[in-house]
């Protein structure tokens, strides 16, 4: 389980096939193997890891799945990627319950200024538009994020400045495409209300 407070931006640094290296802060002996690390929202397994400078670099292993329904099928070396560590008990709960299965990919369709903040507008699959809620909880590459408006299959969202710098949300324009998980208790409520009588 995460929490979509982002601790860290990566950088890819290889892909073989389904398999990434990605370069971190993390110091590497802290990284256990087997250990989740969420890239982009995406769970992740470390397969390997060593030292690399400062920091850490690790690989994990992306199936065909996941390649095809995220925006991990498009990496390529130098793409900066969010990082959050797993929630481990005790840990502060900053954003919201994650668990970093990602349901599909939304587009980003405008961003305008509004203070010191951006305002984000945003366009869903039709199939997971029903889950976006005003001032509900979503999960955008990995970031928990709070829903605006809704209007049809669009929602916006507002960035203040500290999650556009420390966050790959500053690099972000118009077009790009974004790993969505939907909140959790939406999805089992959802699930509830098709067996009702």
């Amino acid at each position: 389980m995460f929490t979509g407070i982002i601790t860290d931006v990566g950088e890819v640094i290889g892909r073989e096939g389904g398999r990434f290296a990605i370069r971190s802060r993390y110091d590497a002996d802290s990284i256990a193997l087997g250990a989740s690390i969420a890239c982009d929202g995406c769970c992740l397994t470390v397969v390997t890891v060593r030292a690399d400078g400062a920091g850490s670099a690790f690989t994990v292993d992306v199936s065909n799945e996941t390649l095809s329904k995220t925006t991990l099928g498009s990496w390529q070396d130098g793409r900066p990627v969010n990082l959050e560590r797993a929630l481990r008990a005790g840990d502060e709960l900053g954003g919201h319950i994650v668990s970093g299965h990602v349901d599909g990919v939304a587009t980003i369709v405008d961003m305008r200024p509004d203070g010191e903040s951006l305002r984000v507008l945003l366009e869903l699959p039709q199939l997971l538009a029903p889950y976006a809620a005003p001032k509900g909880s979503i999960v955008l590459d990995g970031t928990s994020l709070t829903v605006n408006e809704v209007a049809g299959a669009r929602f916006g969202i507002n960035l203040i400045p500290v999650t556009l710098t420390q966050t790959t949300w500053g690099r972000k324009k118009p077009g790009d495409a974004v790993n969505v998980e939907i909140d959790l208790f939406a999805r089992y409520v959802a699930r509830i209300m098709e067996f009702r009588v």
